[in-house]
Formats: C-alpha cells, structure tokens, sequence
C-alpha cells in the first residue's frame, strides 16, 4: 500500500537500483475486482502512467498482477525502451493458470524485451480462514523470443530466482523481427476508445 493522501491509496511498487538509491515509482494502472481480490473497494488506478527507470541492469519497466493481462502497457513500456519488465504477482489457482503461461512469453516476444514474473507461493490463512487463497508460485524469466531463462520455481516452495540475461539478445530480436518499425498507430484508433 501506498498512502498518497488520507483515505487514497494506491498499489505501488518502488524500484531501487543496485547501490540502494531510490528510483521512483510505479503505480498499478488495472485494478480488479474478482473473488478475494476486491481491490477496488481500497485502492485507486495508478496516476504515473507507465515509467521506465533506467538501472544498473538496464531500463526497467514495472506492471503489477492484473496489469498483466492488458497488452497495451507491456506496449507502452517497450516504447518507452524498456528491456527489462518486472510484473510482480499474487495469482491464485482459477482462471489465471493457463494465461500465466501464455500471457508473459508473448508479451517478452512481441515486444523484444526480457520479462520476470514472481508470483507470491503459499496460504493466506490470515485474511481467509478456511477459504485461504493457495498462491501457486511458479516465477519465471522469460527473453525476448519467449523463452524461459532457467528454470519455472517450485509451485510449492519460496525460491529465490537469479537469471544472468544476454542484454545482446534485445538488438537481435528486435532486428530480426521488426514489430516497433511495422507498428501502425494511424490504424489502432478503436483501442484507445472507451
């Protein structure tokens, strides 16, 4: 949570580069509300638009959960120059199993960048009781062709993921498959179209 001002909160995650120092913020633009993930009863739609912060890594963009499934802010972030999209999760077993496999890896190839996606293992018991949400784990990093780097963690397990990415593979990508030149914005008109 973060408190911007009494009573309005958003879901934000802070970005901090590899020598500690604060880089800003993201805060998540799509908020759901779906069974035990009322989250529009607390939390606003992020302000920020869709920043890119540039790291010791690379530039790194930010998504949150539910952002995920809308292709238009992966987009943006690539755009933007992002290499790196980091989309952390609190995903429960239900309608999101077959799409966290499918939605990452497409969004990491259609748009040339790397994507890492941790999602919270583990009950909820606190907040649920008998209901607890059995968060089912399995993070991964994908390139930008859409392929694993690694190996997916434990569905059961906390892990700790650490990737070494070929930064080289971007330009490659991005060369071979020219998405960003081929775009046609003149022609995308009814997305942007309550």
């Amino acid at each position: 949570y973060e408190e911007d001002n009494t009573g309005v909160l958003y879901n934000t995650a802070a970005v901090i580069d590899a020598d500690g120092t604060y880089l800003g913020k993201y805060r998540k633009n799509h908020i759901p509300h779906v069974d035990r993930f009322w989250e529009k009863f607390y939390f606003r739609p992020g302000n920020l638009g869709w920043p890119v912060f540039d790291t010791a890594v690379g530039k790194v963009g930010v998504t949150i959960c539910y952002d995920r499934h809308f292709p238009e802010g992966w987009r943006v972030l690539g755009l933007a120059g992002a290499e790196i999209v980091l989309n952390p999760n609190a995903s429960k077993p239900g309608l999101s199993n077959r799409l966290w496999e499918l939605e990452q890896p497409a969004a990491a190839a259609a748009n040339g960048f790397f994507v890492g996606v941790p999602n919270r293992v583990g009950e909820e018991t606190e907040e649920f009781g008998d209901e607890a949400v059995d968060f089912y784990g399995s993070s991964y990093v994908v390139d930008p062709r859409g392929n694993y780097v690694g190996e997916v963690a434990s569905q059961h397990d906390e892990d700790l993921l650490i990737r070494e990415l070929d930064m080289n593979l971007i330009r490659e990508v991005r060369y071979d498959w020219q998405f960003y030149r081929d775009r046609r914005p003149d022609a995308y008109g009814p997305i942007c179209e309550p």
